[in-house]
């Protein structure tokens, strides 16, 4: 059988390592990028055969472009890319910092933007299609549980890059959906007050925030042959918080 081989960003974090998890149960080969060594380690104890890593920063486009040559040598294509990597920067407005500003776009948006540039040319030709998944956030469409606006945005350019590259690699049977989770249970929750915290969870339908296994069961379904047919959509995953 031919080697399946997925990319995961922000692969040493807490969805991100769920989502290998995942991958290599439905018998991917996973490569896992993050900026710790550390962190990756930690990913590969977890998740066992079929998993390796690169050390990148992911806002560098050239260390970008290093890691997808090095897969491309190694691997020879991608058949899936899931853009994971990101952060929550925490400064409110007006009151956000211009270098804040640019680290929040840099980290989730403009990493994701340079892994699709460096890894469609991997896919083209790959046998079946292919698939790009985009870690969104719930935060780009809900304006009632608090979430900083640089963050927002960051989320929202995410999407709409999703819809282009859907629309633009149709033809090419490349697959390119978000999937905008709602309170999940990450290190990212370190970032926030116990209050702001309790009260984002409290609003949550099923009173607990999700899992990342169950993000990462939605990532594994856009993957797997029954994802075939999804592009250019924006799942949004909240336990039914803002159905109006």
């Amino acid at each position: 059988m031919t080697e399946k081989v997925a990319v995961v960003t922000g692969a040493g974090g807490g969805m991100g390592r769920a989502i290998c998890h995942k991958l290599i149960q439905d018998g991917l080969t996973v490569i896992g990028l993050d900026v710790s060594a550390e962190r990756l380690e930690e990913t590969a104890h977890f998740v066992g055969p079929n998993f390796s890593d690169l050390t990148v920063d992911l806002t560098d486009p050239s260390a970008v472009a290093e890691a997808f040559s090095a897969i491309k040598t190694q691997h020879g294509g991608v058949d899936a890319l899931v853009n994971n990597a990101g952060t929550c920067l925490m400064s409110d407005f007006p009151n956000i910092p211009a270098q804040e500003l640019d680290s929040q776009m840099a980290i989730n948006f403009n990493s994701m933007f340079y892994c699709c540039q460096e890894v469609i040319p991997l896919m083209i030709g790959r046998a079946g299609v292919r698939k790009i998944v985009n870690i969104s956030s719930n935060g780009a469409y809900n304006f009632d549980a608090f979430d900083p606006p640089h963050y927002r945005a960051s989320k929202a350019a995410m999407d709409t890059l999703t819809k282009d590259l859907a629309r633009r690699y149709a033809t090419d049977k490349i697959a390119v959906n978000s999937i905008a989770p709602a309170m999940t249970v990450t290190p990212l929750f370190d970032v926030l007050t116990e209050d702001v915290l309790q009260q984002a969870i409290s609003k949550m339908p099923h009173g607990r925030a999700m899992e990342p296994s169950e993000v990462a069961d939605w990532v594994g379904f856009l993957i797997s042959s029954a994802g075939d047919i999804s592009s250019g959509n924006i799942i949004i995953l909240n336990q039914g918080r803002d159905v109006r």
